[in-house]
């Protein structure tokens, strides 16, 4: 065989290159004309479509039911075209069926614009049920806006102005909640975990709802199960008790129940409370379950029923409400009128707020609200709960839209009628109460609690417990809202009024015959067998101790200057404080039995002890 080799290039006949097809070789044979190579574009195969448009249709059809389904039951949007969810939902139902159609009938196009004139061609229908919806929601949006609709808005939540020493009632110790939630959390979880057939199997769920329960403040909540092995294992009993903590004696109740709860926010599948009442009833918005007890210690979800009543998606309200029994899940539902009266939670106190703030923004238009803002008033950040009347009533301060701190009123509203007063009372916020308090005890580094407002003979006051930085209560506070200086701090809520009461006979805002009348307090007679000091919080105080007695009366210098010049051995007349428990009781006043105040000074005797009590805690 001839090979011959061509070293001038690559160039040649052969489409591999000059000379063959290995560059320069060439292993004879016939020369072929040259060609230039240009390799071929593979063509996308087409895909197959399902001939029968029937079945094309059904499938679709099929897929996307399927997919509405298993979305309905995991996301439980309601079906009401009040809802965004509702919106969501039609959304993706319309883009499942696009998706199938363009599988089942063969994509046919090219680029973006092919797209969208295929699905516009083959999903019609899903095609104007979004438009449709979206010109419903941009329409709707337009009727619900407030720019439009101030006056609707402000109208939301009726108010009249009270008479806030008249028609608040002078509460007793034993109806104030002197625990906050946190507090309560702490107590029912340090309960729980004393029990042992619970505590390995159940955590404690983060309720808490605060209710009057047969004419005492509680908060009530629930249990949940520790895990999904845990809830596999005791689902077919339920969860066995649910707890009770009293907010006056921070007493908790574990209450047992003969048949176990089984319907609630932490359950699954068709037990879990907010898929037991969209099967029960698809069309309804609800808002956040409160759970409640009722005068038998039955168990039961408070499932208000929400509506829009703005436009379509404006003016937020309470329609009715839906009662469920956490033991059988059976649902009863009521209008708002005929809600029962032992029912606490209706109106949740976010809603009140925002229809309060509406009021106060737009009661002189929405203009109004932007310039000049003259008589604009806004909540402040910040609400508690009170009972009354056999009610629940949330407080919260009423101030200007400027950042000032202080309050031009405040307002009480039910939570299940929503009837709300206002009453106007010029004063210092919520926020800078809590910080006079925690400034009469700085030195102590306690922290305040969000206060309760009090009517104390005739003054509003708030009232706030005082809390060290493991959050256990340690004192309690007043403070005047119109004079928030006027603080006064006590050991137990009754010591607190005590000495609240005798800054405001100083003060002379009452007078000494009214204050007196109204200090709850008990005298004590004998001889002084022991006494003892201490420096708290600056002050230096006195702890007493009668003969035959094992308690001590605790009482500054500042409050009874006598105390500093007596002796063991001399009969006074103590004044203080009832206490149902505790070794130190908190004086008023303290006398010599036999002579007037102010008597000739006398040497201590040897035997007077001036140690601190292990009962009155540390010297600062």
């Amino acid at each position: 065989m001839k090979i011959d080799f061509n070293a001038g290039g690559f160039g040649g006949s052969s489409p591999f290159g000059a000379g063959g097809p290995f560059g320069g070789f060439d292993f004879g044979g016939a020369s072929a004309p040259r060609e230039d190579y240009q390799p071929q574009k593979s063509k996308k195969k087409a895909a197959k479509p399902i001939q029968s448009p029937v079945r094309r249709t059904l499938t679709n059809l099929l897929v996307t039911v399927v997919f509405g389904l298993i979305y309905f039951y995991v996301a439980l949007p309601p079906i009401n075209v009040k809802a965004p969810e509702f919106y969501s939902f039609v959304f993706l139902l319309c883009a499942v069926y696009c998706i199938c159609a363009v599988v089942t009938t063969g994509f046919q196009g090219d680029g973006a614009k092919g797209y969208f004139n295929f699905v516009r061609k083959q999903c019609r229908i899903p095609f104007y049920i979004v438009v449709a919806l979206i010109v419903v929601a941009l329409v709707g949006g337009v009727l619900s806006s407030v720019i439009l609709r101030a006056d609707a808005y402000q109208k939301l939540l009726p108010i009249e102005t009270g008479n806030f020493a008249e028609e608040v009632d002078q509460l007793g110790f034993d109806e104030i909640p002197v625990l906050d939630r946190d507090s309560a959390t702490r107590l029912g979880t340090r309960k729980l975990g004393e029990l042992s057939d619970m505590v390995s199997q159940f955590e404690v769920e983060d309720d808490y709802t605060q209710i009057n329960y047969q004419g005492k403040p509680v908060r009530v909540t629930g249990l949940m199960y520790g895990d999904i092995i845990k809830w596999f294992n005791n689902r077919t009993e339920g969860l066995p008790a649910y707890l009770i903590i009293d907010m006056t004696t921070q007493e908790v109740t574990v209450q047992r129940l003969e048949e176990g709860i089984k319907y609630t926010t932490a359950e699954h599948f068709n037990r879990n409370l907010v898929r037991h009442l969209r099967f029960q009833y698809p069309t309804y918005m609800f808002a956040t379950p409160y759970f409640e007890i009722d005068e038998s210690g039955a168990p039961y979800w408070v499932c208000a029923r929400m509506d829009k009543t703005i436009g379509l998606f404006g003016g937020v309200d309470v329609k009715g409400a839906v009662l469920v029994n956490a033991v059988t899940g059976e649902c009863t539902y009521y209008d708002v009128e005929d809600i029962p009266n032992w029912v606490d939670h209706v109106y949740n106190a976010d809603l009140i707020l925002q229809q309060y703030d509406y009021y106060g923004r737009y009661h002189n238009g929405f203009i109004n609200s932007v310039l000049g803002q003259r008589d604009v008033t806004v909540t402040t950040q910040g609400y508690n709960y009170i009972a009354q009347d056999g009610d629940v009533y949330m407080y919260s301060g009423v101030t200007s839209a400027g950042t000032d701190a202080s309050n031009v009123g405040f307002i009480l509203s039910n939570q299940r009628t929503k009837e709300t007063r206002y009453y106007p009372c010029a004063g210092a916020d919520e926020y800078s109460a809590m910080s006079s308090a925690e400034g009469i005890l700085q030195q102590m580094r306690y922290t305040a609690t969000f206060p309760l407002l009090l009517n104390i003979s005739g003054e509003p006051t708030y009232f706030m417990a005082m809390k060290d930085n493991a959050g256990l209560v340690k004192q309690y506070a007043m403070v005047n809202v119109q004079e928030y200086q006027m603080v006064a701090t006590g050991t137990t809520p009754e010591a607190a009024e005590s000495a609240y009461l005798q800054l405001l006979m100083e003060s002379g805002t009452i007078s000494a015959d009214d204050g007196q009348a109204l200090i709850e307090k008990t005298q004590a007679e004998g001889v002084l067998a022991e006494i003892r000091t201490a420096v708290l919080e600056g002050n230096t105080y006195y702890f007493l101790r009668l003969e035959g007695e094992e308690v001590f009366y605790s009482i500054s210098a500042a409050q009874c200057s006598d105390v500093v010049i007596m002796n063991v051995g001399d009969a006074v007349t103590i004044s203080y404080a009832p206490a149902e428990t505790g070794s130190i009781l908190d004086a008023y006043s303290v006398a010599w039995t036999d002579k007037p105040s102010g008597g000739a000074w006398q040497a201590p005797q040897q035997n007077a002890e001036e140690t601190v009590p292990a009962e009155a805690g540390e010297t600062e």
